[in-house]
């Protein structure tokens, strides 16, 4: 099974009392390290609270399970950048997974304090790590150097030591295994139900003749996208081919075998650009809640064929509680609050500058300039080379104009005066995490122009939202106050506040949840201080985001921000948001699924 990438690592225990029943033959865990979540700023690391790392390797050990470490440096996993941290583009040109000598430079010195702390705890050592993944599906990236395959196996070996099995991960096919397998590492396959698996399995052999047949990502389900439908895979399929994969002998990893949840901004994307939503369920055995589903079953089944079951009954689904509505009240505009969320005030500069530039990775910043002419009349604000990364809302003088989004709406058309200020507040909707596009810059990373003139003498707002709301700065900062009015549907992003209490007399509360948000547009929820993600019912197909009981307490309220960033319902509605026992992340949208195509083929690097 997997532990998908910074997911809360102290539910380990529960997890396994579902995966218990299946651990005499899927005995251990994999898991992801995304070196992006421990060293989030450079040369500052943090190993504490849910990112405490050792801590989970304790639990696993205790509990019984082994550890397959993928300790990276890069993991994909739909994960920001697919775990490379974003500071590493600070030096523009650098060629990412290859040997370009910063890069390799940064590897060594954040392997030089991971994997000192993981030695401890190999197998050898006592410890439940019984192999090392040094890179995933290099053999897809566009790079094929071989000297950088090389400097991880030596950078491995220094700080590991001979005994450990050091892996890779590759496409199940020659063509992904050239450039992705090397001598010294054990070359391992993924690849999807639905496809050839003797002929998978004849391509690992091609680089190891020798050695256990593995399935590194066996895919139980599939990633999703805004925008699309939710992706859903047979579970006949799935049970189908397994039950192929174990009668050969070979060695599987559902991936996922738990779904996971994209807390914050740490989502990722795909090429053309599109953002995965805060839900990771990937349909997977286990629902994102930790829910039994009918494919947990149907798995259960195929390896009972294989393997005696334990006695004893299956643990049940955890129980979810509707809290109901909870009514918001506006605080105030972004602008409004400008000076709590960007303390440091404004970078000066002659042109827009990147979110790396600014050493702000995550988020939004907010852009302003001046009008420099009138508009009376609606004028072009456009930006010609594609340079809004990747959402952008455009306001002038606190009037809302509309929005630039990357790929897709690159021009709209303002009005006001001369020396109105022209606010652009840029939203980092997730980096790419697989390919060659991992060099994923944010902001506005080109000019913008107004009619024919390119706009110029910027000032700059990196925004620390998340800051203000842990300090419960935005609850307490203005009045609310009547917004200007505007015919569109737009309105300037607003923050909302509201109090959850839990009720008394229930036993068992808190217990998981789940909110919607009715009426609403697009924008980011905050519960206690907790950043639970991005909503975008707009858009789809996600309508509810998964509230792990764990933020949650019963011996106050609850404080809840929102950052609505389009349109609220407050104006013609009513302005609340509900708190509900049953997800939906399957909301019908106008494109198709991907999914079925790409596993009929069952080569999930096609995915792009």
């Amino acid at each position: 099974m997997e532990d998908q990438s910074g997911r809360i690592a102290t539910d380990i225990s529960e997890i396994w009392e579902q995966t218990k029943i299946l651990h005499e033959i899927i005995f251990s865990l994999h898991r992801y390290v995304p070196w992006n979540y421990h060293e989030t700023q450079r040369d500052v690391y943090n190993f504490s609270g849910d990112k405490d790392l050792e801590y989970f390797l304790q639990l696993a050990s205790e509990i019984g399970l082994l550890v397959i470490l993928r300790a990276g440096p890069y993991i994909c996993a739909e994960w920001d950048m697919g775990g490379l941290p974003a500071w590493l583009l600070e030096k523009k040109s650098i060629v990412l997974r290859s040997s370009d000598s910063d890069y390799l430079a940064a590897v060594e010195k954040w392997m030089g304090v991971l994997l000192p702390k993981m030695r401890p705890h190999l197998y050898e050592n006592g410890g439940p790590i019984i192999m090392v993944q040094v890179e995933n599906e290099y053999g897809s990236y566009f790079a094929c150097d071989y000297d950088y395959l090389r400097f991880l196996l030596k950078l491995f070996r220094q700080h590991l030591g001979d005994e450990v099995v050091l892996f890779t991960t590759d496409g199940a096919s020659q063509f992904h295994l050239r450039c992705g397998a090397l001598q010294g590492l054990y070359a391992t396959v993924d690849f999807a139900p639905g496809g050839n698996v003797t002929a998978a399995f004849l391509a690992q052999r091609g680089s190891e003749p020798m050695g256990p047949l593995v399935n590194s990502e066996f895919y139980t389900g599939w990633l999703d996208h805004w925008g699309h439908r939710h992706s859903v895979v047979p579970v006949q399929t799935i049970a189908k081919t397994l039950n192929e994969i174990l009668s050969r002998g070979a060695n599987v990893n559902l991936y996922m075998f738990i779904g996971g949840t994209n807390f914050a901004y740490w989502n990722g994307a795909n090429m053309p650009y599109m953002p995965q939503p805060t839900s990771y369920d990937y349909d997977a055995p286990l629902s994102e809640a930790g829910d039994l589903t009918e494919k947990y079953f149907a798995l259960r089944e195929v390896i009972g064929m294989y393997k005696q079951l334990p006695e004893g009954l299956i643990p049940p689904t955890t129980p979810k509680f509707a809290y109901g509505k909870v009514r918001l009240q506006k605080v105030g505009t972004v602008v409004e609050v400008l000076d709590k969320l960007s303390s440091a005030g404004p970078v000066k500069s002659t042109y827009p500058l990147t979110f790396v530039d600014l050493k702000q990775y995550f988020g939004f910043v907010l852009y302003r300039t001046t009008l420099p002419k009138n508009c009376t009349e609606p004028t072009q604000l456009s930006s010609p080379f594609n340079g809004v990364h990747d959402r952008a809302y455009v306001s002038v003088d606190g009037v809302p104009q509309g929005v630039l989004e990357r790929d897709d709406s690159l021009m709209i058309n303002i009005t006001g005066m001369a020396g109105a200020n022209l606010d652009i507040l840029v939203e980092n909707m997730g980096r790419v995490n697989f390919g060659r596009y991992n060099n994923d810059f944010k902001g506005l990373v080109s000019n913008l122009s107004l009619g024919e003139d390119i706009l110029v003498e910027w000032e700059i707002y990196p925004l620390d939202i998340d800051g203000a709301v842990n300090h419960d700065f935005i609850g307490h900062l203005v009045q609310p106050r009547r917004s200007l009015r505007n015919p569109s549907s737009y309105e300037v992003p607003t923050f909302y506040t509201g109090r959850l209490s839990i009720p008394e007399g229930i036993p068992d509360l808190p217990q998981d949840t789940y909110v919607k948000f009715p009426g609403w547009t697009k924008g980011q929820i905050w519960i206690n201080g907790f950043n639970l993600g991005r909503y975008w019912p707009a858009r789809g197909p996600q309508l509810t985001l998964f509230v792990p009981r764990n933020i949650l307490v019963s011996s106050m309220p609850n404080n809840i921000t929102v950052l609505e960033l389009e349109h609220s319902p407050c104006s013609t509605w009513s302005c609340e948001i509900e708190f509900v026992d049953k997800p939906n992340i399957n909301a019908t949208t106008q494109s198709e699924n991907y999914a079925p195509q790409l596993f009929a083929r069952g080569v999930w690097q096609n995915r792009l």
